[in-house]
């Protein structure tokens, strides 16, 4: 019976997976999942399962399936007839919804196998350790819950046929204190793979919620993502317009700001976070900008190039930018670092023009697998 409930609980998840991977590319465009995400878990609504179910009726009762009655009646009454509660019985089909609970894990690899995206070559070791008890061997000593029954059994075998007390008509063997052995165990250190992603965006007046959406609903994906090819995952934040300033998430997505444009106040920030928190060798860096493409000047734009090629290209796995298409943003800043950095594969520029685009989007920044 457990095996075949194990069965039954496997084919419906492989269900569930099936209608995710359907669905995925309407649940990514559309931000359905952020509202419904908690510590560990997604709730997806899952559209046309249906779940069956018997409902019992009073004995003795006639109908359908039960006493009297005739093919093609309908069940629980004449059709067209009201109801208890007063309503006018239809005759349309229902929709069946189902909200299920979705690993963060289990999503990020529907996304993998969905865009195609390879696993992530880290680059370095970060100095958290995992500290991971091993059992090697047996030794004499140790604590009850660790005794090693079989070798116990064994070593009072041994002893009561060597002293001649063993019986094989009677095989009763009573371990002593010097026959019982015990699980012996070592404890390892093992580095954790690590990685930080540090997410900037403009929040200049050109910056509107709808652009911002397209910012969380992305990063909630690239979160995802990178959770599942890393033990450990750092997130910092930094908005900009003329200044640059670190902020926690909340108001990362929700700040209301105005004002002009020097993009060169977040790259040196993100420089800054690097060279305080992250060294290169044992961290994984993830930078990922999002703007509409204004600048203040192409002097502070070739101060971006500058900031870009000396000091953050030679230590992060890859530099992201993604240009939200804005009716009030020029959209120049992406064709300038096209010009700068077309050819280097360590920076990944994607263009983003709505919400159908975010799939795209996510496929350019992770399908190198950097």
């Amino acid at each position: 019976m457990s095996l075949k409930i194990d069965q039954d609980h496997s084919r419906f998840r492989a269900i569930v997976r099936g209608k995710i991977r359907d669905n995925l590319r309407k649940y990514i465009s559309h931000g359905e999942l952020l509202g419904r995400k908690g510590k560990d878990l997604v709730s997806i609504p899952i559209p046309q399962i249906d779940i069956p179910r018997f409902r019992f009726g009073d004995k003795q009762q006639g109908g359908a399936g039960q006493g009297d009655g005739d093919v093609g009646d309908p069940m629980g009454g004449q059709e067209g007839e009201e109801g208890e509660g007063g309503k006018q019985a239809g005759s349309e089909a229902g929709e069946h919804q189902l909200e299920v609970d979705v690993s963060l894990e289990e999503l990020a690899s529907i996304l993998g196998e969905e865009l195609e995206l390879p696993d992530i070559q880290d680059k370095g070791k970060s100095k958290i350790i995992n500290a991971k008890d091993r059992y090697t061997g047996v030794r004499r000593v140790g604590p009850e819950s660790l005794r090693h029954f079989r070798r116990t059994f064994r070593e009072a075998m041994k002893r009561q046929i060597s002293m001649g007390a063993y019986s094989p008509e009677n095989p009763t063997i009573v371990p002593i204190p010097d026959d019982k052995r015990y699980r012996s165990w070592k404890t390892e250190a093992e580095p954790v793979a690590n990685a930080v992603i540090i997410y900037m965006m403009d929040v200049s007046g050109s910056m509107g919620d709808e652009q911002k959406e397209i910012v969380r609903i992305e990063s909630f994906w690239i979160d995802a993502w990178l959770q599942r090819q890393y033990k450990g995952l750092e997130s910092r934040y930094i908005i900009h317009d003329a200044v640059a300033r670190e902020v926690d998430r909340d108001t990362f997505f929700h700040t209301r700001e105005s004002g002009g444009t020097m993009i060169s106040s977040a790259y040196k920030l993100c420089s800054q976070l690097v060279d305080d928190h992250y060294p290169p060798e044992e961290w994984n860096i993830y930078p990922f900008h999002f703007s509409d493409g204004d600048n203040w000047s192409m002097d502070d734009t070739l101060t971006c190039v500058d900031i870009m090629k000396q000091k953050l290209l030679p230590r992060v796995n890859m530099f992201a930018y993604g240009q939200v298409e804005s009716p009030y943003g020029s959209g120049q800043f992406i064709k300038d670092l096209r010009d700068h950095f077309g050819k280097d594969d360590r920076v990944v520029l994607s263009e983003i023009r709505d919400k159908d685009a975010i799939v795209g989007s996510i496929k350019e920044f992770l399908g190198r697998g950097k």
